[in-house]
């Protein structure tokens, strides 16, 4: 479902297709190993190629957001589709990650 690639410093976990309550466990165990395995790092969800999300995706994030947060660990997302855009924007999320409109925006910001 999810790939996962360490370019020190940065740890770039790509979901893919739908994250939805199925499968949301699983992102959430590779999501949190991914933020816990080393706090020097940066944490970069691209969702370049995930269709679509739902609550219990966004619980993930924000799950991970406060345990990065709790290490003092930048935690950004990028790459959102117009569809999932929206779902932070309504859930006035998107005033609490740092979203980028491209990973390689985000990396401008290196």
């Amino acid at each position: 479902m999810q790939t996962l690639a360490v370019v020190s410093p940065i740890t770039v976990v790509q979901p893919q297709g739908h994250l939805n309550a199925a499968n949301a466990a699983e992102f959430r165990s590779k999501l949190t190993a991914a933020v816990a395995a080393n706090p020097n790092t940066t944490v970069l969800v691209d969702m370049k190629q995930l269709d679509s999300m739902d609550s219990a995706g966004l619980m993930t994030l924000v799950s991970a957001l406060k345990l990065a947060q709790r290490q003092n660990q930048r935690f950004s997302l990028c790459s959102l589709s117009p569809s999932i855009r929206i779902i932070f924007e309504l859930t006035q999320l998107n005033k609490v990650f740092e979203i980028f409109e491209s990973r390689t925006a985000f990396e401008a910001t290196l």
